[in-house]
């Protein structure tokens, strides 16, 4: 085995990182949306706080040097057209150098915009985003043949993913050991999509199937990942397939998206490029410099170094999900889903125009893109977009006794009438004025039968719980 250069994986090199690059696309579109709301200057959590308190070296990036609205802008604009250059090939076009400069700077932009964002970008998806951009950086262009070191790398990367996920499953809730999560799952996940009400509405022995295939996919394929061809590439297709399969059965950002563009690493390149109508590998690529070969080299001794925390929180019994071990976002620890609700709870807010409300008020909600809200809307498809807020909004439904410190706020810019935070809605019931008071309360939501469906044409069927926030008393 060359542990330089693999010329056959030139293919797998060029999907992968105009995947990544898209997924960065995404996620500087996404920032562009939503961070000045959430953590701006006047954000629901304000960045500058935040990066008062917190030194650099646990959160390093551009922002330390100075924030504002406007230094966000242009961090996220820059980051977006980079990306899409990149993602049209600008990386291939340039010198070797100039690819890795490139990359670089992608990954500075994005680590300055996550280490700024706070609970808002405290997801694992942004870590992998992360550990897989900078890992982009030794992974060459067009002038030479993929470095086979930081392909291996690449897999690493998706072993701990897959193995993380699957470990925490195993060691969590008891129903994945019985198979029975998902007789709750599809219902209770975060942002369900289009078809997870027919997802739901399996019959239980293929959501035993599902949950059995799940832990042979998480917990022994990963290991596959690393076998000689064409085994390597049936794991791969495997992970992809079984990502596929949770791409269709609910929202997880870009998650799901970019595990499966990175476990194109384990494929084998030049057994697709004859069996798929593609054009010819790059002409005359050669050697890696030798500059760049010991530059991979230091970057895998420091991944094998920083690997160790990992690496032993996989073997905890006290392991623990989507875990950053350092400011950068490099070799981190991941994981989903160790405990299933097995109750979905939802927030949903109100106002009124009525200044003094009483028992007869009328009350009119804001609807939201992703989560849901009225019963008879069909969830729709977002990722691998991501809408932090509607995320949030879950999150903070699985402990309405103790609200979240920005939901407060929340409510208040909605009494206000406060435009940024509106365009972050669907549905603004108060388009002329705002109201006289909004209100937060707390339903629980269930998916309908398939009879009720019929019956109502709902999808949801949902039982007030109670009142969690209301601006009456202010």
């Amino acid at each position: 085995m060359d542990w330089t250069a693999d010329p056959d994986a030139w293919l797998s090199r060029l999907v992968i990182q105009r995947g990544v690059a898209v997924v960065y696309l995404l996620a500087f579109l996404a920032a562009l949306r939503e961070f000045r709301v959430l953590a701006g200057e006047r954000g629901l959590t304000p960045a500058p706080a935040f990066l008062r308190r917190v030194p650099f070296r646990r959160a390093p990036g551009l922002f330390h040097l100075h924030y504002s609205d406007r230094a966000l802008a242009a961090v996220a604009w820059s980051g977006a057209a980079l990306s899409a250059a990149v993602a049209a090939g600008a990386a291939d076009a340039v010198p070797l150098g100039g690819s890795m400069a490139l990359w670089a700077v992608l990954w500075v932009l994005y680590l300055s915009v996550v280490n700024a964002g706070q609970t808002w970008y405290a997801y694992g998806w942004e870590s992998l985003l992360l550990e897989a951009g900078f890992l982009m950086i030794f992974l060459g262009n067009d002038d030479i043949a993929p470095p086979t070191v930081t392909l291996y790398l690449v897999l690493w990367l998706v072993f701990r993913v897959e193995l993380g996920a699957g470990l925490i499953k195993w060691r969590g809730d008891p129903c994945w050991r019985d198979l029975t999560c998902l007789y709750h799952h599809h219902e209770t996940q975060p942002m369900p999509g289009p078809l997870s009400w027919w997802f739901h509405h399996l019959p239980r022995p293929l959501h035993r199937a599902e949950a059995a295939a799940n832990h042979v996919t998480q917990l022994i394929v990963p290991f596959g990942l690393f076998l000689p061809q064409p085994l390597a590439t049936w794991a791969a297709l495997a992970v992809i397939a079984t990502q596929l399969w949770l791409v269709a059965s609910g929202n997880f950002a870009w998650l799901n998206w970019l595990t499966l563009i990175l476990a194109l690493a384990a494929v084998d390149g030049a057994s697709a490029a004859r069996h798929l109508p593609l054009p010819a590998p790059p002409d005359g690529q050669r050697d890696a410099p030798a500059w760049f070969a010991i530059t991979v080299l230091a970057v895998a001794a420091a991944v094998a170094v920083l690997s160790y925390w990992p690496v032993r929180n996989l073997l905890s019994s006290r392991q623990r999900m989507n875990r950053a071990y350092n400011g950068a976002h490099l070799v981190n620890a991941y994981g989903a889903f160790g405990s299933v609700t097995r109750v979905r709870h939802e927030i949903v807010f109100e106002g009124t125009s009525d200044p003094d409300p009483g028992p007869d008020t009328r009350w009119h909600a804001y609807e939201f893109h992703g989560k849901p809200g009225d019963p008879r809307r069909l969830p729709r498809q977002f990722a691998p977009f991501h809408l932090r807020l509607d995320w949030q909004l879950w999150i903070a439904a699985l402990s309405p006794h103790a609200p979240a410190p920005w939901l407060r706020p929340l409510v208040r810019r909605l009494r206000e009438g406060d435009p940024a935070v509106l365009a972050l809605l669907r549905a603004n019931p108060f388009p002329e004025r705002p109201p006289a008071h909004v209100r937060a309360r707390v339903h629980r939501y269930r998916f309908t039968t398939p009879r009720e469906r019929r019956e109502t044409r709902a999808w949801w069927h949902r039982t007030p719980l109670g009142v969690l926030l209301t601006t009456e008393h202010d």
